[in-house]
């Protein structure tokens, strides 16, 4: 059997994407969610929105999803940095999630972060 070399997407905010952060790395898999802002059917970019927070989506390898302005999506693929620090969503995989609660999920990433954390920590001892 041949080993895949995808990893999955770590879950994470719009608002975790900077510079700064860890996961902001030339080719991390993540999964991110957000309101459409725009779509360009002609480069297949979208641009989706949390809070002040945005990301551009490259959707070209993605198949049977339309997408409507204001609805929410979530996206899994790899991220693109290029030289000035302007990152894109290679995706993968997308799909619509109109009707999420945007603060409940979060609040469940910061809980599956501390249990996270607590096996990591469990496993050390």
């Amino acid at each position: 059997m041949a080993s895949s070399t995808l990893k999955p997407g770590v879950p994470i905010t719009l608002r975790e994407l900077e510079p700064s952060s860890d996961v902001f790395k030339q080719g991390a898999s993540l999964r991110v969610t957000g309101n459409l802002q725009s779509y360009d059917v002609e480069s297949a970019i979208a641009v989706i929105q949390d809070g002040s927070a945005s990301l551009k989506v490259d959707t070209q390898h993605l198949r049977d999803i339309s997408f409507r302005t204001n609805s929410t999506y979530q996206f899994i693929g790899e991220l693109l940095i290029r030289p000035d620090n302007d990152a894109i969503l290679q995706a993968r995989v997308g799909r619509n999630v109109d009707g999420l609660d945007l603060n409940l999920y979060q609040q469940s990433l910061i809980i599956r972060r501390q249990h996270e954390a607590t096996l990591l920590n469990s496993r050390r001892a």
